[in-house]
């Protein structure tokens, strides 16, 4: 094969960035747009010396598992790239991608995973759009998105993963700035004033917050856009952020609040969060309760446990697990992401938690060392670069009995859990939960367990007769059954 030849291939396969996988003369070739079960027509764009890319020029026969995209710009936009897959294929290539980490790169070939938690409905999940703004060749004012793995924005004021409110939200911004005259942020030149249109929009309290990226600090007849955006019901907050530097960051540090209040509340589960523009919070409330839930259930709490939460941005993870932890810790690097989180905990009138800031690796070891605070459960949620080796070096050191690891890049998840699995730990089970349908990405939580005889379980049972109540002699046969050491405290 060569540059530009069409071929006919079937997709056996798809890689970890939703590419269907098709094999010619032994060679793989990655398309695009294509899903398993395809037979396709490609056009070869670049070959190398073992496999190559094309582009999906016609779908010859469809696979079963094939239907159509609800969003016109799907092929075009990098956000989704799974709309042409049924549903339920999509939830069964996201646990086999898990599973294939797991197995290829962590070396766990016979993991334990508990079915995959899908979503009821997999559309207009997220509780947060970044829209880009710019202009189209004819000159008009567009918001969208950008294309894949470039800054071309693909015009579309309504994405099928939003709120619903994202659209009139746009038509309304779109609407001042044309008549206003304010000209969109250009990247090559770096005129222009307005960047990017952030929403945010709480499932629960459905308080929405409108907040403009702008290259300045001030926008001109801005009372017109107030006075548009507050006509909409649920309005909460509506803000600026300035960005003046010439970057593809998206926000600057600064908050000019125009009206409202500079935050907008939501609920997952029964704590409530503060979130500003720059805060970090989960983007699928719902199914991020599902899966908060099945960490509580992974640490096991009694009610006697010291927890501590690594990479706790705002608070989200640690609330959860206060409500039946002796006491929690959490420990993020970003000072206003710790500022959040204490005013969370207040807010919920939470008082068995603390928070620090540093990087966990020397905030545990130094927290033992000077006030002899131990770990009995420790829950990581890191980026997607995963843990740092010196984090998981330091929790081989402090032994907790259990270790529950929240993961959303499974590569890097199976590369820790390996780190893990050699220094005396144990993979006891895991789970896959979906948080992005219409796309690659996932969410993955496992079970770790410590091998060694000085780990325990704190169990907490109340002794005599009756329900409920156990003796003695009963713990002992759980013990043996489930090869625990146990002592009595």
């Amino acid at each position: 094969m060569k540059k530009d030849d069409i071929v006919k291939v079937k997709i056996e396969d798809m890689g970890t960035d939703g590419a269907g996988i098709g094999k010619m003369d032994g060679f793989a070739l990655f398309i695009k747009d294509a899903i398993i079960g395809d037979l396709v027509e490609a056009k070869v764009m670049k070959m190398k010396k073992n496999y190559g890319y094309a582009r999906l020029m016609k779908v010859l026969e469809p696979s079963p598992d094939r239907v159509e995209a609800v969003c016109p710009a799907a092929r075009q936009c990098g956000g989704c790239q799974l709309q042409v897959m049924d549903y339920q294929a999509q939830l069964r290539y996201k646990e086999n991608k898990v599973r294939n980490n797991l197995k290829r790169i962590g070396g766990f070939p016979d993991v334990e995973l508990e079915p995959i938690v899908g979503m009821e409905v997999p559309l207009y999940y997220r509780n947060k759009a970044q829209f880009p703004i710019g202009k189209d060749k004819n000159g008009r004012i567009i918001a969208g998105f950008y294309a894949g793995r470039t800054h071309s924005i693909i015009a579309n004021r309504k994405c099928f993963l939003g709120a619903r409110v994202n659209e009139p939200i746009l038509d309304r911004v779109i609407a001042y700035m044309e008549s206003e005259h304010v000209e969109p942020y250009d990247e090559m030149t770096g005129r222009g004033l307005v960047r990017h249109v952030l929403i945010r929009y709480g499932f629960t309290t459905h308080e929405i917050m409108v907040c403009l990226v702008v290259n300045g600090r001030k926008l001109p007849g801005v009372e017109r856009l107030v006075k548009s955006l507050t006509e909409m019901e649920g309005m909460t907050s509506i803000t600026l952020n300035v960005n003046q530097e010439r970057t593809n960051v998206i926000l600057g540090k600064e908050i000019v609040s125009l009206w409202g209040k500079d935050y907008i509340e939501d609920y997952i589960g029964k704590i409530k969060y503060q979130i500003s523009p720059l805060s970090f919070y989960q983007v699928n409330p719902v199914q991020t309760e599902k899966l908060y839930g099945k960490a509580l259930e992974y640490a096991g709490l009694t009610g006697a446990e010291i927890v501590w939460d690594l990479y706790c941005g705002i608070g989200t993870i640690s609330l959860f697990l206060a409500q039946k932890a002796k006491w929690v810790y959490g420990v993020e690097i970003v000072p206003d992401a710790i500022r959040d989180a204490r005013n969370n905990a207040k807010i919920n009138g939470i008082r068995n938690v603390e928070f620090f800031v540093g990087k966990a690796e020397e905030v545990l070891p130094e927290k033992a060392a000077e006030d002899g605070i131990r770990a009995d459960v420790i829950v990581v949620d890191p980026p997607r670069k995963g843990c740092e080796e010196s984090l998981l070096k330091t929790i081989v050191e402090m032994g907790a009995g259990t270790v529950v690891y929240v993961s959303c890049d499974s590569a890097t998840l199976a590369r820790d859990l390996r780190y893990l699995c050699d220094r005396g730990y144990e993979l006891v089970r895991g789970q896959v939960v979906d948080q992005f349908g219409m796309t690659v990405h996932v969410e993955s939580i496992v079970l770790l367990s410590h091998k060694s005889p000085d780990s325990h379980i704190n169990i907490k049972v109340e002794f005599g007769e009756g329900e409920g109540k156990v003796s003695l002699d009963e713990i002992a046969e759980s013990a043996e059954k489930y090869k625990l050491a146990p002592r009595v405290t």
